[in-house]
């Protein structure tokens, strides 16, 4: 058996069969159009799941800032204590969902949390004050976390050569899901009071209209009958490559789980296991051809020794810190946008209502269509010529852009608000539209980064990059909470995001990854 690495790009590879390192049985292309291809149903199955999860995830933020905060009379403080809250029911369970992933794979938590997020989404119009808001919008935040098995699974299905694209490009297209449920529950909304419902009424309608809970229960029903643990079939087989005997020739000590089908060598030296036969490599150099750790790395279950040397590893907050600013950033956005512009341009541009701010913040999620994919893209390319650290610079270089341009936004916001004078709305939403291409490409990038990172434990790994980002929509909640000049607020966050960023560029990245 011998491996060539990764063949030069063709556009026949988009429908062909995977391209596949016989290594560790990833794949070096993305056959997206092929769904008879185990790699490409996981793909969909992936982004499938994370942006049917915004459908009750995100259908709150469009319909607050006018409709639900008056009809449930919520105070300012109260609309940021329920942004917080969601945000923080998103963090808890994407930080201790990682290691459920390296230990049960990351299709069958996808399909949980859709099940468990689908109960609250079932009641979500039934608010009747501030604190049952903050209930159901913390136990919808559940949903939220499957972005871990999302970007873990296209991690297990696909080679470090393309795993920056495979992971941006489900990152992105879920993420999409955002911008669309801005629009679709903004759009329904209105629909509704035009035909004469009450606000009471049109808002709860809206939710009861969108289909938020057959669909995820749908999807979650798919990613169990089309979806596939690992490239060497159960999950419980993942161990059944070459990848783990050239690991364990190396010294690594390999950790089995307790129903995990253990490998038996024959005479002639092959390894059975389920329903898959590796014969070991021969190699003439002794050298097996692998380049970094990525190549051999399997998932394995999280143990308190493992955990320990995650936690003083420089390489997991390097790009955990970087994905707090960018990822941080986007949900701020999302979350404030709606409410600055229709504070600041309803009183005074005719006919500006909630549905004309859910449409123009609708634009900052549906960026991701092309700058999430790009961004690991990106990652990718200069990989394949400078190595690892340039992921990093690359990463952390979309962040320090996004802090500039956000820092811009912020002092342009505060230098042209006053009750005789308005930002240009032009202005205003081309600047911040630029602060959110560099964060959507910097979240891109950083899961680019992210598989070269303690790789045997990609989904604590996933977890914690996932978690830290929303720790960020946290952090950054609470400034627009308790800083209530808007311009102000989002300057303070732009430095913070430099800052951040600046101090992420002296992490250094070991050869061997």
């Amino acid at each position: 058996m011998e491996d060539r690495g990764p063949p030069k790009f063709a556009f026949a590879h988009i429908w062909q069969p995977a391209v596949v390192n016989p290594i560790n049985l990833k794949s070096y292309t993305l056959p997206i159009l092929n769904l008879k291809d185990p790699y490409a149903r996981s793909f969909h199955l992936s982004w499938l799941g994370f942006f049917v999860a915004f459908l009750s995830w995100f259908a709150f933020p469009p319909l607050i800032p006018d409709a639900i905060k008056s009809d449930l009379q919520l105070t300012n403080a109260q609309v940021a204590n329920s942004n917080i809250i969601a945000l923080i029911s998103t963090f808890v369970v994407r930080l201790f969902i990682g290691p459920f992933v390296d230990r049960y794979g990351p299709r069958k938590v996808m399909a949980a949390l859709l099940v468990i997020g689908a109960i609250p989404s079932g009641l979500a119009g039934t608010a009747r004050s501030a604190s049952t808001l903050y209930v159901i919008r913390f136990f919808i935040g559940v949903l939220g976390a499957t972005f871990v098995p999302c970007q873990a699974w296209t991690s297990v299905f696909f080679d470090k050569s393309c795993v920056g694209t495979a992971n941006a490009l489900v990152g992105g297209w879920g993420n999409m899901g955002g911008g669309v449920t801005f629009a679709v529950m903004a759009s329904l909304y209105d629909s509704l009071r035009k035909l004469g419902l009450s606000q009471h009424i049109a808002w709860r309608a809206s939710f009861a209209i969108v289909p938020s809970t057959p669909i995820l229960l749908f999807v979650a029903a798919l990613t169990l009958i089309f979806g596939q643990d690992h490239p060497a079939g159960k999950w419980s087989e993942r161990h059944n490559t070459p990848a783990t005997q050239i690991s364990v020739a190396h010294g690594r000590e390999v950790y089995f789980d307790r129903d995990e089908k253990r490998t038996t060598q024959d005479k002639e030296g092959s390894v059975e296991q389920g329903k898959i036969i590796v014969h070991p490599v021969e190699y003439p150099n002794s050298d097996p051809p692998f380049q970094s750790v990525v190549d051999v790395a399997v998932n394995e279950p999280l143990t308190a020794e493992t955990s320990f040397k995650i936690i003083i590893n420089p390489l997991t907050w390097l790009p955990a810190l970087a994905y707090l600013t960018t990822f941080g950033l986007e949900l701020a956005i999302d979350a404030n946008m709606a409410n600055v512009l229709f504070t600041l341009y309803s009183k005074r541009i005719h006919g500006f209502d909630q549905t004309t701010a859910g449409y123009y913040t609708s634009i900052f999620g549906l960026l991701n269509i092309v700058t999430r994919p790009l961004g690991g893209y990106i990652g990718d390319r200069v990989y394949q010529r400078f190595g690892t650290k340039a992921k990093k610079y690359w990463t952390l270089g979309c962040g320090l852009l996004m802090g500039a341009f956000c820092i811009g936004g912020g002092f342009y916001l505060t230098d042209n608000t006053s009750p005789t004078e308005l930002p240009h709305l032009s202005t205003l939403m081309g600047i911040f539209s630029i602060a959110a291409t560099f964060s959507e490409l910097g979240n891109g990038a950083n899961f680019a980064l992210v598989p070269h990172c303690n790789p045997y434990n990609n989904g604590v790994m996933s977890g914690m990059v996932g978690s830290l980002g929303n720790l960020g929509g946290i952090i950054f909640a609470l400034v627009f909470r308790f800083q209530t000049e808007q311009g102000k607020a989002f300057w303070i966050v732009g430095v913070i995001c430099v800052a951040i960023n600046a101090c992420l560029m002296v992490v250094p990245i070991p050869k061997d990854y």
